[in-house]
């Protein structure tokens, strides 16, 4: 996780990211050397409060677009999930 993490977010630019609201998973037992090598602080949400979580409660809304709950993600293909983020990350945006 702490690789893919770090990974992920390499290439985006310092003044872009500010900050990553995880868990309480063991998988990010790492948090601090992502805190070092992303610059970025990390927080914890707290158990069952999935609204300070909000950009991934919104993300997963959306891919439920796409893929009902309860789906195997053994028959989702890679090509298929880089769609779907296509489409999420390119959908029209309203202009205020």
């Amino acid at each position: 996780m702490s690789e893919a993490t770090r990974e992920l977010f390499e290439d985006i630019p310092k003044e872009q990211k500010y900050s990553i609201t995880y868990d309480n998973g063991k998988e990010f037992s790492e948090h601090r050397m992502i805190e070092y090598e992303t610059k970025m602080k990390v927080f914890f949400a707290h158990p069952y409060h999935s609204w300070e979580r909000g950009t991934n409660e919104n993300t997963n809304g959306l891919l439920r677009q796409f893929i009902p709950k309860k789906t195997d993600f053994k028959t989702i293909s890679e090509q298929e999930l880089q769609t779907y983020t296509h489409l999420i990350n390119h959908r029209p945006r309203e202009r205020l």
